[in-house]
């Protein structure tokens, strides 16, 4: 028998093995899709429910009282100081891990997974413990009437912490399956080290930049443990969206606690829906 037909037989034999009876198929998805139901879609419709249960003007006002506008705008400044920097230490972290070998690698590598690791909360103290009014640093802050615990700066910083290893670990694997080749070959034609990165790096890794930064922002727009030890929840100062829905549910207002975490889902619905348009652009690329 040919070669050829011997691969093709192969190769459907294995497809074969690969498929599942049409009932197992169907049992699959359908449990795929009432997870989905139970733990997603309806937990989403429930907010909206219960946010439009006073009536649409009700609605209105809770979204737009100023206090409310005060968290959204902080929750928008946070995201905007926040995704910029870990863009900026993401790409430099993954072009020296994917590109290079030094000491230290490792535990460059490692550290990057601490975030993960450490509760958002004790993230939070570490900020309170080394900023804060009893530290060393707090005091010389208080004495030059400088203000990080408790006020923006001190918000940013947590976030940042709890954020930053998203950019990165998206271009690590990504730069290195992609090898360094191209910039080799770059190099030997006299590009210098912005030319290399601008016009060769950059490109390859574009959309996977933009799927770290999607995730930043999404997690930098609904941090709340790390930012409510450092905020000290002083209203329409230092709440973010997260806090400022707590501080009304905890008085009894559902409805407005649930209007202003509807901005919020949709927030991360939009997050959703770009993370998804990255993906089908790079899938779209890939063929």
């Amino acid at each position: 028998m040919p070669g050829g037909g011997v691969q093709r037989m192969a190769a459907s034999r294995r497809s074969s093995h690969l498929e599942e009876a049409r009932p197992i198929r169907w049992l699959l998805t359908g449990i795929a899709l009432c997870f989905l139901g139970l733990f997603l879609f309806l937990p989403l419709l429930i907010v909206f429910v219960n946010a439009l249960s006073n009536g649409l003007s009700a609605y209105l006002a809770a979204v737009v009282e100023p206090v409310a506008l005060s968290s959204v705008r902080l929750t928008l400044i946070t995201a905007a100081i926040t995704v910029p920097l870990n863009v900026l230490f993401g790409l430099a972290a993954a072009w020296a891990i994917a590109k290079f070998d030094f000491p230290g690698k490792n535990l460059l590598t490692t550290m990057l997974d601490l975030p993960f690791s450490v509760s958002p909360v004790i993230s939070g103290m570490m900020f309170v413990l080394l900023f804060g009014a009893n530290s060393l640093v707090g005091k010389w802050l208080i004495a030059h009437d400088i203000k990080i615990i408790f006020a923006l700066p001190g918000i940013v910083l947590a976030t940042i912490f709890v954020t930053s290893p998203f950019v990165a670990r998206e271009l690590i694997p990504l730069m290195e399956a992609q090898g360094s080749d191209e910039e080799e070959a770059a190099m030997t034609l006299g590009a210098s080290g912005p030319q290399l990165f601008l016009r060769v790096s950059l490109p390859k890794i574009k959309w996977g930049l933009v799927y770290g930064v999607v995730l930043c922002n999404a997690r930098a727009m609904g941090e709340f443990g790390a930012v409510s030890v450092v905020s000290g929840h002083i209203r329409g100062l230092t709440n973010t969206i997260p806090l400022h829905v707590e501080i009304l549910y905890n008085e009894y207002q559902s409805a407005a606690a649930f209007a202003v975490a509807s901005l919020l889902t949709l927030l991360a619905v939009v997050t959703l829906i770009v993370k998804s348009l990255v993906e089908w652009k790079s899938q779209r690329r890939a063929l």
